[in-house]
Order: C-alpha cells, then sequence, then structure tokens
C-alpha cells in the first residue's frame, strides 16, 4: 500500500536530494512548490517526486495543494529542508495504518548539532500545554511530521493557509474527537535557516497566524486577515 508524503516547498534545492534520497519504500513525495527560486521543483522532479506547484504564497496553502493532490488512503506531511528523517515516517504512520490513531505526529526530540532556539522551544511547549488543556490529549509538540486518513482530513475543512495550519489541524480534529497520539522523531540539524524561528519576522508571523486560529476556533472576532 503506497503512502503519500506531502512536502511543502520554498527554496529547499540543497535538501532535496537528502531528502527525497531516504524516501521509504512504498511513501510517494509530493513536493509542493510554494514560489521556490532555486530550481527545488526541477530538482525535486529530476529525483522523481511528484511536483505540485502552488503559486499562492503560504504554509497552508502549500499543505492543502498536497493534501488535494495526493491519492493514497493515509497520508503524510513532513518539512522538506532535512531537519526530520523520511526514515522515520513509518513511525508515525504506522498507527494510523493499524487503526490504532486517527491523527498522529512527530514529538521532535533534538539531536545533537540541531537548532532550536530557546524561545521557539519555550513557545512550543506553551503552545503544547495549551492544546493539552483544550483538546485533553497528551500532545507535547506541534511536530510538522504528521500522519492521518486523506479523505477524514478533507472534510475537517481546514481554512488556515498560513502558518496556523497545522494547530488548525490538531483543533479540528480534536473537536471531531479523533484519537490522536505522538510518537518520537528526531529533530536534525535543517539545511538553511528556517522560515519560522530563523528570523524574528517568521516567528511573529507565527505567532500571529496561530493567535487567530485561536480566535476563530473560539468564536471570537478574527481582526486579522
Amino acid at each position: 500500500m503506497r503512502i503519500d508524503v506531502v512536502l511543502p516547498c520554498l527554496n529547499e534545492a540543497a535538501a532535496l536530494p537528502w531528502v527525497l534520497g531516504r524516501m521509504p519504500h512504498g511513501f510517494r513525495a509530493i513536493v509542493v512548490d510554494n514560489g521556490s527560486a532555486d530550481g527545488s521543483a526541477k530538482i525535486a522532479a529530476e529525483l522523481g517526486a511528484t511536483v505540485v506547484s502552488e503559486p499562492r504564497t503560504g504554509f497552508g496553502a502549500a499543505c492543502h495543494a498536497g493534501l488535494t493532490a495526493a491519492t493514497s488512503d493515509v497520508v503524510c506531511f513532513m518539512d522538506a529542508d532535512a531537519s526530520l528523517d523520511p526514515e522515520q515516517l513509518p513511525r508515525v504512520s504506522g498507527p494510523v495504518m493499524a487503526g490504532e490513531a486517527d491523527l498522529v505526529l512527530g514529538r521532535r526530540v533534538r539531536a545533537p548539532g540541531a537548532s532550536w532556539p530557546a524561545h521557539a522551544r519555550l513557545g512550543n511547549a506553551v503552545l503544547a500545554r495549551r492544546l493539552r488543556r483544550r483538546t485533553g490529549s497528551r500532545l507535547r509538540d506541534l511536530g510538522p511530521m504528521r500522519a492521518s486518513r486523506r479523505v477524514a482530513l478533507l472534510r475537517l475543512g481546514i481554512v488556515d493557509r498560513r502558518f496556523g495550519y497545522p494547530l488548525e489541524m490538531v483543533l479540528r480534529a480534536a473537536t471531531a474527537r479523533w484519537r490522536i497520539a505522538e510518537v518520537d522523531v528526531d529533530y536534525l540539524p535543517r539545511n538553511g535557516r528556517s522560515k519560522v524561528t530563523g528570523t524574528v519576522r517568521g516567528t511573529l508571523r507565527a505567532v500571529h497566524d496561530m493567535r487567530r486560529v485561536m480566535a476563530r476556533q473560539d468564536g471570537t472576532q478574527d481582526v486579522s486577515t
């Protein structure tokens, strides 16, 4: 049985050969090019990946484009910057395939040399704590490597198309009473600087987007666009 893997991609030419070269047997890479200027799409295609172009900028836009392009029953998501090892995808997809969970997230365990700034770790811990209180799940990380069933994900109706997409997925899954689980995955030294935690602007945008998602789920007024 094949599993499609959605990889949102913005200027990851240097990382793609390693990432795609470690894709496990039975997993098909769907690289969603989100406006790369470094030839990422061409490299991904040459390496055998299915390439989808998403001209609308935004992490969530790329994720959703990949999800709609996928055809497998179970779908995985992961970053394309080599901070996560594709060989560990079976860890997150396994419980879904076995019918033991509806959504599985990879809890990042930092490997030697991995860059995970203190402010980013603190923000992630605070967010995870809020999710535990809100959803009752035992999540400790809003990890980017995750797996679920494709049709069920589409039916969740996730609307965020920016950095709030991963958070909204978990919130909507909890509201739908999904079984949400977490497994450990290695967090490796990424190739290049993170587009979220690597810059102040990226961090602030992510916080802004996630606050907007929380407000929307609470039914309070959304004051941003």
